[in-house]
């Protein structure tokens, strides 16, 4: 039986799971901070075409003509729905990605964003095409680069690494605590 003061001394699991971070050493966090700056580089740049008509090129550009592709192209309705789901899908998960917060939600969701373009709109293309709709190579990349960031977390240059740390989650073996020397490996530099 479980006494009501131990209940109150263990943390809640929903910090660890939401701004939970795997740090595997400085090499690895800097990788992890340069696939969220090209996520959100790439997925601030389409959301905000989708959302506001920002920044001229290929594709859709505002909420209207956004609307009108999501229906006709990618068979999505009501396309008006579709086009203001992707669009702040895209621009907060950009932003998201950015800043390292609510990271692992944000990776899920634009993983998801990419896998829905790849059904509706360039899986019929093929991986590789010249033609109009490309082929899925683009959003196959960025899935997959979305996923592995919702799967280890934003690494330690973000927000949610300091959130975490002010959560008490830190899994960094303190040597004075743990009695035992740290040995400096990988394994140690856990936030969680």
């Amino acid at each position: 039986m479980v006494s009501v003061t131990a209940s109150r001394r263990r943390s809640p699991e929903w910090p660890r799971v939401l701004f939970g971070t795997t740090s595997a050493g400085l090499a690895v966090d800097v990788a992890l901070l340069v696939v969220r700056i090209a996520l959100a580089w790439v997925f601030i740049y389409y959301g905000a075409a989708k959302l506001f008509g920002s920044f001229p090129g290929a594709g859709p550009h505002g909420i209207h003509q956004t609307s009108l592709y999501m229906a006709q192209t990618a068979h999505l309705r009501p396309g008006g729905f579709f086009a203001v789901l992707g669009g702040l899908t895209e621009f907060g998960g950009g932003i998201a990605m950015a800043g390292g917060l609510f990271t692992r939600l944000a990776g899920l969701a634009l993983f998801g964003d990419m896998v829905m373009a790849m059904i509706t709109v360039t899986w019929a293309t093929g991986i590789n095409s010249a033609n109009s709709p490309p082929g899925y190579q683009i959003n196959l990349a960025l899935a997959v680069m979305g996923l592995a960031v919702a799967l280890t977390g934003a690494g330690r240059f973000s927000i949610d690494a300091l959130i975490a740390r002010a959560f008490g989650r830190s899994g960094k073996v303190d040597s004075a605590k743990s009695g035992s020397a740290d040995t400096g490996s990988a394994h140690t530099n856990v936030v969680t």
